[in-house]
């Protein structure tokens, strides 16, 4: 498996999306994982496997693209249309592709896994981020 082919142009929030606005700290796709940058206060490309705990920490999933001091929206919980085909009930998690989404098989021996979340049907993932913050052996 890989990370997940998004679609940008089709990643849409659901109603029941909880949406935090912001500003991008640099060029971010729909459908990417984010976290914001406690120094900054921007939005920026999450990565699993970074050296960096605060870049592990993804903490939602970008609804439209932007590039760096653009305004960004993310969702932080919530049903997304995710523009990728998912599978219901898989749990999703971040890449060490920075802003990458894959499955569980994905993860590698090193990387830092978290949930970005579980997918509700084949085109919707019910964004809910789990981060234990241990290393996976």
């Amino acid at each position: 498996m890989a990370d997940l082919t998004i679609t940008s142009t089709s990643v849409i929030p659901g109603s029941t999306a909880k949406i935090s606005h912001g500003t991008a700290g640099a060029t971010i796709t729909a459908g990417q994982a984010v976290y914001l940058d406690s120094t900054t206060g921007k939005w920026a490309l999450a990565d699993t496997d970074s050296a960096t705990a605060a870049v592990r920490n993804a903490m939602g999933v970008a609804l439209n693209g932007a590039v760096a001091n653009q305004p960004v929206a993310v969702c932080t919980s919530g049903q997304v249309t995710i523009g990728a085909t998912i599978e219901a009930g898989t749990a999703y998690y971040l890449s060490g592709t920075a802003g990458g989404i894959c499955p569980v098989a994905d993860v590698a021996a090193g990387d830092y896994p978290l949930i970005i979340g579980m997918g509700a049907s084949t085109t919707v993932l019910n964004v809910g981020i789990v981060y234990p913050g241990v290393v996976k052996v």
